[in-house]
């Protein structure tokens, strides 16, 4: 009777093991999310660009998840980027409830061979992103140069912050792909005092993000103080008859450099998750995310802050974009890495 009866107690403690694992196991993705709160992790400081877009992201993405979900927001800056990309990849712990927005140069850092970039760009779980942002060439209408044939014969300046700022990025890529003489001048005070300068006539051009000349300065283009004879990466909507980069580069491994340094147009504003995140969980943020991007709500407030053209990018395009960048010859990588860091092999 004893036997029998322990029998039946370690039956019963098997099956009811079993219900509570098969409860947890049937939980959903969305009901894990339900009465939680979010982390998301800013990659740069309070007030920039990267800063505002995550605030409006807060502000609407309660509303496409279950139940009451909370929301936080950890700026973490430093080494343009790079600190909470490794802290992301390293550090976070993996349940879904950390996700980061990195500056788009981030994720190719390890390419380009920053030793203090500890992680692999290809194993985070990638998001989504609201916008896909395209570059242009903006020059002052006195310049010496103003179409590309002449920028191709006489030189200009080109201001920039520091000769690894995404300005002098891209000025090199042009130079490269398109045979320019562009000359960096580099010690500006980000993209202000660049333009101030152009109005006194210190400097000629600068390479600016479509929608910040946009939403900053209209008026110059509108007025004709600028011309704007290229752009490149993802075309935009009522872009016209603008000249892209990609579109004229006829040599296929310059098609290539450009089109990887275009990439990081291309990443827009990329939200992300550490590696190990439930694949269940990952999908149903990236549904969540694709949902919030395309609420009205959150394209009104977007386009108060400049971002006009909103062309949400899942996470498999986010994740398709590095993983074409990370799969070019070495000859390609290796014009990559100088036009990132202007340093020749």
């Amino acid at each position: 009777m004893r036997v029998a009866c322990e029998k039946y107690v370690t039956t019963a403690l098997i099956l009811a093991s079993l219900s509570v694992v098969t409860s947890v196991n049937a939980q959903t993705a969305a009901e894990f999310y339900q009465g939680k709160t979010i982390t998301l992790i800013v990659s740069s400081t309070a007030g920039g660009g990267y800063d505002t877009i995550t605030r409006i992201v807060a502000k609407h993405l309660p509303g496409h998840l279950p139940g009451k979900t909370n929301m936080i927001i950890q700026n973490l800056p430093g080494a343009g980027g790079v600190v909470a990309a490794n802290a992301m990849y390293n550090l976070t712990e993996r349940t879904g409830l950390s996700i980061g927005i990195m500056q788009v140069t981030v994720p190719f850092e390890p390419l380009i061979g920053n030793m203090n970039a500890k992680f692999d760009p290809t194993k985070f779980g990638w998001v989504g992103s609201p916008n896909a942002e395209s570059g242009v060439l903006m020059i002052w209408h006195t310049a010496p140069a103003l179409t590309l044939k002449d920028l191709q014969e006489k030189e200009i300046n080109m201001g920039v912050e520091s000769m690894t700022a995404s300005p002098a990025v891209y000025s090199r890529a042009l130079n490269m792909t398109l045979g320019l003489k562009m000359r960096i001048v580099p010690g500006y005070m980000g993209s202000s005092s660049v333009m101030v300068a152009m109005e006194k006539g210190e400097v000629h051009a600068f390479a600016n993000f479509y929608n910040s000349m946009m939403s900053v300065k209209a008026d110059w283009v509108r007025d004709k103080k600028v011309v704007t004879p290229v752009r490149w990466g993802p075309k935009v909507p009522n872009s016209g008859s603008d000249v892209y980069a990609e579109d004229i580069i006829n040599d296929p491994k310059m098609l290539a450099v450009q089109t990887a340094v275009s990439a990081t147009l291309a990443l827009g504003r990329p939200f992300m998750t550490p590696p190990g995140v439930p694949p269940d969980r990952l999908t149903f943020l990236q549904k969540v995310f694709a949902e919030t991007f395309s609420d009205p709500a959150f394209i009104a407030d977007a386009e108060k802050i400049g971002f006009r053209d909103i062309k949400p990018q899942s996470g498999p395009d986010l994740e398709k974009l590095i993983a074409d960048v990370y799969s070019q010859p070495k000859d390609v990588v290796d014009l990559l890495k100088y036009i990132y860091t202007g340093e020749k092999n």
